[in-house]
């Protein structure tokens, strides 16, 4: 049992570690330190920090040596408190400040947020320690937990005012020196601009006779340099400087004393904006090819510049911030299917967040065919009809190998459509019909069923080939009965020298005329088949029928009349 209970007290223990860690908070003198003589007058500002938790009251008294300094005045401007409990107050003859204050709902939550500015004057030289004699944070939890963890405080060194000319921290200019470095930066080049570089880089010409430059950077915009370098450097690189808005302060020494001090703001900002999700206002319509969408973020730090947009395949669109915060924002036009949408929001020192979202465009139902042509003759005007979506633009198809003609129109209030089309685009062959339609939106349809259409040459033409192949087969028939004629008077006048002869020779012609005769029949037999083939494609015309009807019988009857003669030829023989 006693080892349970400490086992419990152990892990107690490390929990309230861990919470403190987690919830750590810090309350702190910015700047740490610096150089001042007698009778300056600088600035230190109270920061608070809670990168964990959100925090909704800090509260603290600071001390400093009152014989070295006392407090001219103390600033509220730029506070996060919203609510004093206690003005912050100070005693120069006990050397403190006080203050407490409460941050209304949702509280603080980062680091280097002001609670208030404290103006110094220097009263005599030496060190002099800014430090928190006590104070607390509180938690935004509803409990008033303190999660405040530890202070920075702040030590400061101070000369005499007979050194200040020397020392370089005199705020009025020698006389004979009133020159300015002239500061600038290749890292953060403009002073409006915000940068995500954390190591930004200032230069400066070091003119002749400068013997030392004092350098400084901080929060505010007049402070005195106090970080003197002698010899003058000419440039000088930060490293891991906090986000926010700094200002960076340069001072020239020559014979003549120190001169006018430069400065150059700064503005840093490497957290990207927010995350953000996309949501789709009307999601009942799946068929709106610009469909309406809300998507919105923020940004702590510089704020968001503008927002870019993508859909599948096509190209970045950009948005400013302005037009998504009249939100919802209609998308442009976007094909049928699945796609994807990809949305970045853009601060203005270039950090970005990424939203990713589908979008699926189903098509409309397709068109339906009423009527159509089965044949067309080029040149000739024909038509389509059908019904689909009211007052869309219709567009008729005509695909042959792969190649497509199309012929537009559109459809009235009710769906209905008659699309008219000219046949002298089209080149003679069998063609695919099919119809599309988009509405008034940009919807599109699915395609509606393919047909068989046929693009014939026209009749006059058709006729002459078919008469000469007609000429053809009539001259070859008549060449063979011609022939057959022949054969069978030389063959009875051989019959009537020498029976015995002839009734040898005229097996052989009877041979040679079946064989001449099927090879006649087969001929006639290929351009039937041609007729025939054509009749399985369309419809054949009384022309085309009544040929090959003729020459079939034609075949017939010569064949009969080949039969009979043999016949007699033989009984002659007998």
């Amino acid at each position: 049992m006693e080892k349970k209970i400490k086992k419990i007290i152990l892990s107690l223990f490390v929990f309230g570690l861990w919470v403190s860690g987690a919830n750590a908070a810090v309350l702190s003198v910015s700047p740490n330190s610096g150089f001042h003589s007698v009778g300056d007058v600088f600035s230190v500002r109270i920061l608070v920090s809670s990168q964990e938790i959100q925090m909704n009251a800090a509260s603290g008294v600071l001390s400093f040596p009152p014989d070295k300094l006392a407090v001219t005045s103390i600033s509220k401007a730029g506070s996060i408190i919203s609510l004093w409990a206690q003005e912050p107050t100070f005693d120069n003859n006990a050397g403190t400040d006080i203050f407490e204050g409460i941050v209304l709902n949702p509280g603080f939550k980062g680091g280097n947020g002001q609670v208030l500015t404290i103006n110094f004057r220097v009263k005599s030289a030496g060190i002099a320690p800014v430090v928190f004699n006590s104070g607390s944070v509180l938690a935004n939890d509803g409990l008033g937990t303190n999660i405040l963890s530890g202070f920075t405080n702040a030590s400061f060194n101070l000369a005499p005012a007979a050194q200040s000319e020397e020392a370089g921290q005199s705020t009025t200019p020698s006389a004979t020196n009133s020159f300015a470095p002239q500061i600038s930066s290749i890292t953060n080049p403009d002073s409006n601009k915000w940068y995500s570089n954390k190591k930004p880089k200032f230069s400066w010409g070091v003119p002749s006779g400068v013997t030392a430059v004092r350098l400084l950077y901080d929060k505010f915009p007049q402070s005195i340099p106090t970080v003197a370098y002698e010899p003058a450097i000419s440039e000088k690189q930060l490293e891991n400087i906090p986000d926010g808005v700094w200002y960076f302060h340069a001072r020239f020494r020559d014979v003549n004393g120190w001169g006018s001090v430069a400065h150059f703001r700064f503005q840093i900002d490497t957290v990207p904006p927010e995350p953000m999700d996309i949501r789709f206002v009307d999601t009942s319509n799946t068929t709106n090819p610009t469909p309406t969408v809300i998507f919105n973020t923020t940004d702590g730090g510089s704020g968001i510049d503008y927002y870019k947009v993508k859909i599948g395949d096509q190209d970045f669109i950009v948005v400013s911030a302005d037009t998504i915060k009249s939100n919802p924002y209609t998308l442009p036009k976007t094909k049928g299917g699945k796609q994807t949408l990809l949305v970045q929001a853009f601060d203005k020192a270039g950090n970005y967040e990424t939203a990713l979202s589908d979008i699926i465009i189903s098509s409309l139902p397709a068109p339906v065919i009423t009527d159509y042509p089965s044949i067309i003759q080029p040149g000739e005007i024909f038509a389509v009809k059908g019904t689909t979506e009211p007052l869309a633009e219709v567009t008729i198809w005509l695909e042959k190998n792969g190649s497509s003609k199309a012929f537009t129109g559109s459809s009235d209030s009710s769906g209905m459509f008659t699309i008219a089309g000219n046949g002298s685009a089209l080149d003679v062959g069998s063609y695919k019909l099919w119809v599309s339609a988009t509405d008034s939106r940009g919807a599109r349809t699915s395609p509606s069923d393919k047909h068989d259409v046929v693009v014939q040459s026209p009749y006059l033409f058709r006729l002459g080939s078919y008469a000469i192949n007609i000429l053809t087969i009539v001259v070859s028939i008549v060449s063979i009965i011609t022939l057959l004629i022949l054969v069978s008077w030389y063959f009875w006048h051989k019959v009537i020298k020498s029976q015995r002869y002839v009734r040898k020779e005229s097996q052989e012609a009877s041979r040679v005329i079946h064989k001449e005769f099927a090879w006649f029949r087969e001929k006639l037999r290929h351009h039937i088949k041609s007729l025939e083939d054509a009749k399985t494609k369309r419809e054949l015309t009384f022309e085309e029928k009544k040929i090959l009807s003729d020459i079939k019988d034609e075949i017939d009857k010569v064949e009969e009349v080949v039969e009979k003669n043999l016949d007699e030829i033989k009984k002659d023989l007998s």
